[in-house]
């Protein structure tokens, strides 16, 4: 694999830092930014059911022409596909849109306690993996209690828990808890969301002049150096090359830690007790 270096799952499989993240794009418009993105050296894709657009990212994947195995395919099966072994007929239809054998990571898109189906999912998920159908399982939207129950109830430790993370939503109790326990954190919207209102903080201006990096760039590379998997979405090639190009230098630790001026605290972002689908 190339682009990117690599994070070694708890599983022993390893996952390209920075990927591409596919919603909300239509299966069109996901087939060509999935071929552009692997010209520009991404080597990890992610989508979920829930976004439409698994046919496109298949398309593009095979227009590519880039090897199978070169590469790191992600999706999420959403909460149709909880609980009584929906989940086996979710993976067969991601499979079957993808044109895939295999996905790389299969994910829990979202816990949806109030429905108490997410243990029995996971432990579908665990028979998924021993048969060879997903090379890696994890879990998306999860909280710290949401990992407790599920860690104490099944057999496998999730290998990687996607959530909404960035400079102004760190996490920071739930990136601790994954290290202590071995799951890779990746954070999705990581460039702050829609509206971008992260982007033009003065701060990030400034240190933008100082490495000669857009503020883009500068909040990528506080993930990478963090430890952290990101998937920033976009259909730009130039901004797809932007967001690759973030390997070339390291923020001095007093700009990395002057950065937590940006945090909104532990209270920002969504709350997946709540929030899901």
């Amino acid at each position: 694999m190339t682009g990117a270096p690599l994070i070694t799952l708890n599983d022993g499989h390893s996952i390209p830092q920075v990927g591409l993240g596919t919603w909300p794009l239509d299966d069109d418009q996901a087939a060509t930014a999935v071929v552009q993105a692997l010209e520009a050296g991404y080597r990890h894709i992610d989508t979920a059911v829930k976004y439409g657009n698994e046919q496109g990212v298949g398309n593009g994947i095979r227009a590519s022409g880039v090897d199978r195995d070169e590469l790191f395919i992600t999706t999420k099966l959403d909460g149709q596909f909880q609980g009584n072994d929906r989940a086996v007929e979710g993976l067969e239809g991601s499979l079957k849109r993808l044109g895939l054998d295999y996905v790389d990571l299969l994910l829990i898109h979202w816990p949806l306690p109030a429905r108490d189906e997410y243990i029995s999912t996971w432990r579908t998920f665990e028979r998924l993996q021993a048969e060879g159908k997903v090379r890696s399982i994890g879990v998306s939207n999860f909280k710290l209690s949401h990992l407790e129950r599920l860690m104490a109830e099944t057999d496998v430790v999730p290998a990687l828990n996607q959530i909404q993370l960035s400079p102004a939503i760190t996490r920071a109790a739930e990136r601790e808890f994954h290290e202590k326990h071995g799951i890779v954190t990746e954070s999705y919207s990581p460039l702050g969301g829609s509206g971008a209102g992260l982007l033009g903080a003065p701060i990030l201006s400034q240190l933008g002049e100082k490495y000669g990096k857009t503020s883009g760039q500068l909040v990528l590379r506080w993930h990478v150096q963090h430890g952290i998997v990101t998937i920033p979405k976009t259909a730009s090639p130039e901004r797809m090359r932007e967001n690759l190009d973030i390997f070339d230098f390291a923020l001095d630790p007093q700009d990395l830690a002057e950065l937590a001026i940006l945090d909104e605290g532990p209270g920002a972002g969504n709350d997946s007790d709540v929030t899901g689908h």
